[in-house]
Formats: C-alpha cells, structure tokens, sequence
C-alpha cells in the first residue's frame, strides 16, 4: 500500500530529497511507525515529497511530476500555512478566492487522475506571541480548507483544533518552539501519531477493496 505525505516544511522536516523514502524527522517519520506497528505485516511504501516553504500554488505547480506520476493508494495534504505566513509581514495576504482555487485545483486533479483515498490535515497555528495576528487571515482559510474537505476528502484531520485542545493542559511550547514547525520529538510523535490513529479507518477501506 502506497502512502504519499505532501506539504510544506511541517512534512519535509528535513528529509533527505534525494530519496523520497526518506520520512525526515516530522510526523510522517512517527505515522509511518505508529502504522507498521498497527497493521503487522501489511506491506507499506511510504514516500514524502512535502518541501519546506510550499504554499498551494506550489502544489498545483508539482501536480503532474510529486501527485499523479506516483499514483498512491493514500495522499495525505497538510498545507496553507505558508500561505500566511509568507504574506504577514505587510499583510499581503492571498486573497481566499484564490487560495480555494489552488487547493481545489490540487484536489480535483487527484480526485480524476488518481485512484487515492484523499486525506486532508488542517494548517494549524499554536499561541506564539509574534503570530496571533497570523489568524486574521489563517481563520478564514482554515475554514476554507474545511470546506474542501466535505467535498473532496475521504478523511479530514482538525488538527488546528486537536492541538488547541491538547495544549490546555500542555505548555505549547512541547509541541512546537515557534507556533509553526512541530518538534522533532514529542511535537512530531504526538501528530504522527493522531494521523495513524485516524487514518487506520482508510487503511483497513484500501486494504479490503484490494482484496
């Protein structure tokens, strides 16, 4: 079974692009564990092709060559951030139309051209100081991104919302030093390891329609 992790740097996490077998040290790394040690002898090729500093246009831009040439049973997306971030600093955000129209490029593309199970991962923000003002514009892509996801997903991860939670009781600062790029210990473990619990369900769904 064919696992493909796209996104930005919270999938690239330093991985080795030369070989894209190589999980780096983010989340992918940690699911790709979590999900071994599930599904004990179920065959796996796990391939992450996320690239620190994508955005969405970056996404549509590698379509053909890092969606539809590897054709995976399973794509997971986890994007958008960026898409923020790298407009903040004067606030030139993208305008929303245009962010839907990306993501959407990206998702109908795999939806015609691939056989994947779509599973969509929520751009997520933690509380740091220099970055509230960030959710001006992430809050309404967030939801943007939500509605995707009722019409193209097969399975939807909140993660904005399953951190907001666990840091109630947390120190944020445990999951990620700059509100952005997880940590490469317990940051990256605990999302690794809620993909794997969530997309056990799509697993075991591919798994039975090979059979």
């Amino acid at each position: 079974m064919k696992i493909l992790f796209q996104g930005d740097s919270i999938t690239d996490a330093d991985r080795n692009r030369e070989d894209y077998h190589d999980l780096g040290n983010g989340y992918p790394k940690y699911a790709a564990k979590y999900i071994k040690e599930y599904f004990d002898g179920m065959d796996f090729e796990f391939i992450d092709l996320g690239i620190s500093g994508n955005q969405t246009i970056d996404l549509v831009n590698r379509l053909e060559s890092d969606f539809i040439d590897i054709q995976p049973d399973i794509v997971s997306i986890l994007i958008g951030v960026n898409d923020t971030w790298h407009h903040a600093a004067d606030k030139s955000w993208i305008d929303n139309a245009k962010f839907e129209e990306n993501y959407r490029t990206v998702l109908e593309a795999i939806k015609t051209k691939t056989n994947a199970k779509i599973v969509m991962i929520e751009q997520f923000l933690l509380p740091a100081a220099d970055k509230e003002f960030f959710r001006e514009d992430l809050d309404p892509k967030v939801q943007i991104t939500r509605k995707l996801a009722r019409e193209y997903a097969d399975l939807y991860i909140p993660l904005d919302g399953i951190l907001a939670a666990a840091c109630v009781n947390t120190d944020w600062q445990t999951f990620s030093a700059d509100g952005v790029h997880p940590t490469y210990g317990e940051g990256a473990d605990f999302i690794g390891h809620i993909y794997a619990d969530y997309v056990a369900e799509i697993i075991e769904q591919v798994n039975s329609e090979q059979k």
